[in-house]
């Protein structure tokens, strides 16, 4: 660490040529105290195409909400500049993107360094020859420029940087299924377009005060496609073992207490849901490599290793780029083949533990005399070695049987939800024609709860339930979405009502959810009394309800209810899921 760390000093202090001054940034310029605004994004990407116009070509790729361009870098040293010529030379496509939280800016300064090294041949020679290089410095661009001191208080430099979320107040690392953003729908097109074998998501994490600079997390590792994740694995452990050369310490999952603030509490490392970037492309049969740099690292140490890390990864991809792209291929086959075959819609970690050694500070714990709180302080002049425990076994947790043909959208949803599809690139059809009585498979809710408080903009859905064969009408203008296709595992995750960043669970169908048509309680008890008087079935089923339900007998409204289900008058589509499943394609 020492040893790069003096590195990078040096190359911070070394005067440049003046072409290396025409592409280096202010924060190589300032010793790697401060960042640029960014114009200087817009500036260094056309420069870098003016130097290497057979390298380098600038797009952009979106604008954002406050009509700024959002820029992508393709570098290519075999003239791939589109995704057709990428495809036609069979090249792997690394798609690396900083700034998604704009204040971990690290990614932005270490990306442009590393790419006019590797560009003159000083690092990763020969890389360009074997993959495509999509470089995305900035991704929440208006959050770059709400600019200012302490936007991220927890973090080490540099002297000002950008804000955690757009103009819109959205997060952008929850975005990633539900695609709300006008920036993650200009990212899913460039995505689209290039079909990255490798997605990078450069971050700096909050955190304890420890050692250890940087945690490289890949999926699939414990997701997704078990065959795949023998590449997943592949990359992860070669880009750890590089940084680890150059004098890093880093380790492979989120290096966040499973208590707050108590380090003996130790680590649990776990699969994200497909809000964030890891947990969604596995879902495609892609490669995702998050890297969290640490924020009490000073920004020198944090863009070092973010740079060593950018280098690694694509030395890594050169090496076995075309063996994982063939896999990923192959796992985009098996995909299209999950019909009525069991998948994972969530995952959990075991309690199975294991004693590790990590890298510390001394440190006290304490009641806090302003807060109240137990308060833990480090001292960073003392090292120390933590002796904690490690949770690492990852299984399946949520499991359901894939659609045997695919799923029907209700024409009345067809518009909102076709909208999603064809952002993620997921091939459906519009039907033209009712179907009278399918055969179909809907899922009714058991128990909907909704949201206490809004997140992402939603008020978020949790269903129980399951799915039962009924038949049902199909109107025209319905959708079907098949399940025979290389995103099978994003059409589920989009559309099993379950699933934890589904539609669905996003409140997009949450009308369904909400009762519309009520029966007063003097009509409603009238009702109760003929039901009972012409059945005497329903007055038994009443009774012994009472009996054994103690919840049930002291709420007059769900007594009722018990009686106002039982009536013509009764919604039946209340908490039916207004999408199906089938077996049979239309």
């Amino acid at each position: 660490m020492i040893r790069s760390a003096f590195l990078l000093a040096v190359l911070a202090a070394a005067p440049l040529s003046q072409a290396a001054t025409a592409l280096s940034t202010v924060s190589e310029r300032s010793g790697f105290q401060s960042t640029g605004r960014y114009d200087e994004v817009i500036a260094l990407c056309a420069a870098f195409q003016k130097a290497y116009p057979k390298q380098v070509k600038c797009v952009d790729f979106g604008r954002t909400p406050e009509e700024r361009p959002m820029k992508a870098l393709i570098v290519s040293a075999s003239g791939a500049f589109t995704p057709q010529e990428a495809k036609r030379q069979g090249l792997p496509v690394t798609l690396i993107q900083g700034g998604i939280h704009a204040g971990e800016i690290d990614g932005k300064d270490a990306g442009f360094l590393a790419l006019r090294e590797v560009l003159d041949g000083q690092l990763a020679k020969g890389a360009l020859e074997k993959q495509v290089l999509v470089f995305v410095p900035v991704f929440n661009v208006d959050g770059h420029e709400r600019f200012g001191k302490w936007n991220r208080p927890n973090q080490r430099g540099p002297v000002e940087m950008g804000w955690r979320t757009t103009a819109q107040n959205f997060n952008l690392n929850r975005d990633y299924v539900k695609a709300d953003a006008p920036e993650m729908q200009a990212m899913l097109g460039l995505v689209n377009a290039w079909d990255p074998l490798t997605y990078v998501d450069l971050h700096v994490t909050d955190g304890a005060k420890f050692q250890h600079d940087v945690s490289i997390q890949v999926e699939p590792v414990y997701s997704g496609d078990p065959e795949f994740r023998k590449a997943g694995l592949a990359l992860r452990t070669g880009v750890i073992a590089d940084i680890a050369r150059q004098g890093s310490m880093p380790q492979s999952y989120y290096m966040s207490f499973a208590k707050t603030d108590d380090p003996m509490s130790g680590f649990v490392d776990s699969v994200s849901d497909p809000r964030f970037s890891t947990g969604y492309f596995q879902l495609r049969n892609r490669m995702a490599l998050l890297v969290e740099t640490h924020s009490w690292k000073d920004y020198p140490t944090r863009v070092r290793v973010t740079h060593n890390t950018v280098i690694s990864i694509l030395e890594q991809v050169a090496k076995h780029g075309k063996a994982w792209q063939q896999a990923a291929f192959a796992a985009d086959a098996r995909a299209a083949k999950l019909a009525d075959a069991k998948v994972a819609l969530t995952y959990r970690t075991t309690d199975k533990t294991q004693m590790v050694d990590f890298q510390g500070y001394e440190y006290t714990r304490a009641p806090s005399n302003v807060s109240g709180m137990l308060m833990t302080r480090y001292d960073e002049a003392k090292p120390q070695v933590w002796r904690v425990p490690l949770r690492e076994e990852v299984v399946p947790d949520l499991e359901v049987n894939a659609p045997r043909a695919g799923y029907i959208v209700p024409a009345a949803h067809a518009a909102m939800v076709a909208e999603k599809l064809k952002l993620h690139g997921i091939a459906f059809r519009k039907l033209d024609k009712a179907i009278e009585g399918a055969k179909v498979e809907t899922f009714r809710a058991d128990k909907a709860t909704f949201g206490a408080t809004s997140f992402e903009g939603h008020q978020r859905l949790t269903l129980e339930g399951k799915w039962r064969d009924e038949a049902r009408t199909v109107t025209r203008g319905s959708l079907f979405v098949p399940i025979a296709q290389p995103k099978a595992r994003l059409v589920m995750a989009m559309l099993e009502p379950q699933a934890p960043d589904s539609l669905a669970g996003w409140g997009m169908f949450n009308t369904a959810y909400e009762r519309k048509e009520y029966m007063e309680e003097y009509v409603a008890e009238d009702v109760a009394r003929e039901q009972m008087a012409a059945d005497p079935k329903v007055a038994e089923e009443f009774q012994r309800k009472l009996d054994t339900d103690p919840a049930f007998a002291k709420n007059p409204h769900a007594r009722l209810e018990f009686f106002a289900k039982r009536h013509s008058s009764w919604d039946e589509r209340y908490n039916l899921y207004p999408v199906m499943r089938t077996n049979v394609a239309l």
